[in-house]
């Protein structure tokens, strides 16, 4: 570590203006109690960049502003990026891949403010980029185990966290049908082969969601590069007649959409039924090309010229969904099947869709499933439950076989304007209470070409009392779905030090058997298909796997 115990402070931010103006004074505030902390263990905290007063915050807003802060930077010096706030890892990524002193990623742990998740999309950069790294976070960093680690960071440049709860594929037992399964899937992918339609590449910065190809096309899946402005051209080919037959659907399914009549800040008809447009481009664009499973960029891509995709993806993920004919009528197109949707065009939560379903498919077993963030976590304030809950909140749309009451326990809300100014309707709900999978694939750069792993668990979503879910709500995006999620054998620390990711997959399953099977069926298939595979925490009731 430098001999002058200076530690330098980078804050990397948003692409939006609104979003950093929004967020910087829980920036500043996060800022002084880390610099505080710092302190005590005699070292000074210092900005590498000012606050810029014409703009109103201190983030580093683009890659451009992130070259220029790192070529006065001195390569051996070491970095804490303090996080409060979601940001683009791209605007800092350059420059860390350069750097040779310690770098230190931390977050505010905070559902309002999203630094936990900025700084996990940060870290599975890092990971991918072949970048050493440590890793802190904590409520309010007075904690011992924020503390005692920050400490040992600053006289070592490292620090680290137990992660026992981590088991490798090659202890695992394995039941004979389960391995049997995914090895026959894998080979039919090989065989066949199926393609994930990505909707333009690289959205906000999430270097992390971008599966290069020769990794990708080993698996048997292949990319068919399609583009947004493609998918609005086809939007305005969808008569109105089309969009209301959309729209009617919901209705009739009894979906509530709360609508007003004030564009700027009501959600209207009118912007729904453009999202229904959007809808019907996105399965024909789907099927002129075989797409398996597709992924709209979202944002930054289409937010100046089109409602939110939110309603599009969650629908899109639902088996149960608004038929769409060919242009010419005469044929439904992915009848009575989802089309897989990997939200924010992350590939590794596409080509886990797309396993997922097929070895859901394969089992009976529910095929729906869906990314989230991995948004925040709390105990439950009401005393329901005594395990520790996890909120997962995916930006604005989950498939309602998810929810509560399916369609008729789903929601439109509009999105914020503050991610979108021509706004849009959410799918929201509550999750319903059952047993669940989730998974991760991740790239590790360490070694030469990369690697693709994939990390799967077992957890239960539970229920909470309305008020206690609306508290959750309000500590995060009320427009948004959520889940309340409980993690097997794995706790918060645990989740934080492994996760590679500010995503996390999630599917259902009938029960506890079948869901432990179903698991190891889809683990069994990575596997086959050449991705390292690990398995996290335990069963529902406590045992390990091996």
């Amino acid at each position: 570590m430098a001999s002058s115990k200076e530690i330098l402070l980078l804050a990397n931010g948003d692409l939006r203006l609104s979003a950093n103006q929004n967020c910087w004074e829980a920036q500043k505030e996060m800022e002084q109690t880390l610099s505080d902390a710092v302190s005590k263990l005699g070292y000074k905290l210092k900005r590498a960049h000012p606050y810029k007063p014409d703009q109103k915050h201190g983030f580093i807003n683009s890659q451009k502003e992130g070259m220029d802060v790192f070529a006065n930077i001195d390569p051996k010096t070491p970095i804490i990026i303090a996080e409060a706030v979601w940001q683009y890892s791209h605007h800092i990524l350059h420059g860390l891949l350069t750097h040779q002193a310690p770098i230190l990623t931390v977050a505010n742990w905070s559902g309002t403010w999203p630094g936990l998740v900025g700084m996990l999309n940060l870290n599975g950069s890092l990971t991918k980029a072949g970048v050493k790294y440590g890793t802190l976070w904590s409520d309010d960093f007075t904690d011992r185990y924020f503390l005692s680690r920050l400490e040992k960071w600053l006289q070592t440049g490292k620090c680290s966290h137990a992660t026992k709860h981590v088991v490798s594929w090659n202890k695992v037992a394995v039941p004979g049908k389960c391995k049997k399964l995914g090895k026959q899937l894998a080979a039919d992918l090989q065989k066949n082969k199926a393609i994930l339609g990505v909707f333009d590449e690289g959205c906000m910065g999430m270097f992390n969601a971008i599966i290069p190809d020769h990794l990708l096309n080993a698996t048997g899946v292949f990319k068919e590069r399609l583009s947004q402005s493609a998918l609005y051209y086809e939007a305005m080919q969808v008569s109105n007649k089309e969009a209301k037959e959309v729209y009617d659907w919901y209705i009739k399914k009894g979906m509530t959409f709360h609508l007003g009549t004030n564009e700027k800040k009501d959600l209207t008809k009118a912007q729904v039924l453009l999202q229904c447009k959007t809808y019907v481009a996105a399965v024909r664009i789907a099927d002129d090309f075989g797409c398996h499973t597709i992924g709209i960029q979202y944002q930054q891509g289409l937010k100046d010229l089109l409602p939110a995709s939110d309603l599009v993806e969650g629908t899109l993920n639902n088996a149960d969904r608004p038929p769409v004919r060919s242009r010419d009528g005469k044929r439904v197109l992915y009848k009575g099947q989802p089309i897989p949707h990997f939200n924010e065009v992350d590939e590794c939560a596409g080509l886990d869709g797309l396993m997922t379903y097929r070895v859901h498919k394969a089992m009976g077993q529910p095929v729906e499933n869906t990314l989230h963030d991995l948004r925040w976590g709390d105990v439950d304030q009401s005393g329901t439950v005594d395990d520790y809950v996890w909120v997962f909140l995916i930006s604005g749309s989950a498939p309602p076989a998810h929810h509560i009451g399916g369609w008729k326990g789903s929601e439109g809300l509009r999105q914020p304007a503050m991610y979108f100014r021509l706004g849009g309707s959410t799918l929201r709900g509550i999750a319903k209470v059952g047993e669940m999978i989730w998974s991760r694939i991740w790239i590790d750069g360490s070694k030469a070409g990369g690697q693709l792993c994939m990390d799967l668990g077992r957890a239960g979503v539970v229920k909470l009392p309305k008020a206690e879910t609306q508290r959750r709500w309000e500590e995060t995006t009320e427009q948004w779905p959520i889940m309340h999620a409980v993690t097997y054998g794995v706790d918060r620390e645990q989740m934080m030090a492994r996760h590679k990711a500010n995503h996390i997959q999630c599917v259902y399953a009938k029960d506890a058997k079948s869901a432990d099977e179903a698991m190891l069926a889809k683990a069994a298939m990575a596997e086959a298909m050449g991705i390292k595979v690990s398995l996290c925490g335990t069963r529902k009731n406590g045992k390990g796997w091996e």
